[in-house]
């Protein structure tokens, strides 16, 4: 099934789809492209928000006014989280996951590394106990020196590749080593429009190893089956 992992396709909510006609024309171009299921991830930045519940019902909200008229009816919230200072001390930040995972989408700053920055992903990943999936991972080369940038491939970590790493060497040549290291790796279109940051799921269906893509969708029933499986029974319970 295949899977677009990250994209800002809920009208009205960030700078991606600015009403309802934008968002189903984008899920129109997902469906003609292949895509077969879709995780909504519309930005979330702390320092912006009046609380995390205003926000989960705006996200509520913008889903109800494309759910119906949806041309890929298989839709699942999340968020693309900006990892900000204290992020991880905001209560419920784990409704923030990807529904029925445990999987959560977080955004480093684009400026240099700093410690703090994985002191607060190793933060929401401990007390909450969910799996970092860190966004556009090829974006960082930029920003971040190499020694910082390896610092960020050592976290236990999922890593979600935009589709248009594949449009740059530098970015495939990530893409094969952490292929190659076999890490978890995940893709997305990260759309927000029709036009400038569109669908492209024919670039990456053009040229992704088939091995790499169905492992990329695969991984949402993998981890939605093992939150589903009931705790084992210790010794001495009922039923023993």
């Amino acid at each position: 099934m295949l899977t677009d992992y990250h994209c800002h396709i809920l009208p009205g909510m960030d700078d991606g789809a600015p009403d309802v006609d934008t968002s189903l024309d984008m899920i129109d171009i997902m469906k003609e492209q292949g895509v077969e299921r879709i995780i909504a991830t519309p930005h979330f930045y702390a320092h912006e928000e009046r609380s995390l519940t205003e926000y989960l019902l705006r996200r509520e909200d913008a889903f109800e006014s494309i759910a119906d008229f949806a041309s890929v009816p298989n839709i699942i919230l999340g968020a693309e989280v900006a990892i900000e200072h204290g992020i991880s001390k905001i209560h419920g930040i784990d409704k923030l996951a990807i529904e029925d995972s445990d999987m959560i989408l977080l955004e480093l700053p684009f400026r240099d590394y700093e410690d703090w920055m994985s002191e607060e992903i190793n933060a929401i990943a401990s007390e909450y106990g969910l799996k970092i999936v860190l966004a556009h991972i090829h974006r960082y080369l930029t920003y971040y020196s190499p020694e910082n940038f390896e610092k960020i491939l050592q976290t236990d970590a999922v890593f979600q590749f935009n589709n248009d790493a594949f449009l740059l060497q530098r970015d495939r040549d990530l893409l094969k080593q952490l292929v190659k290291e076999k890490r978890t790796i995940i893709f997305g279109s990260d759309a927000h429009n029709t036009d400038t940051r569109c669908p492209n799921w024919d670039v990456c269906l053009e040229v992704c190893d088939p091995e790499v893509l169905e492992a990329s969708n695969e991984l949402l029933k993998i981890n939605t089956e093992l939150l589903q499986e009931p705790a084992p029974t210790e010794v001495g319970e009922q039923g023993e």
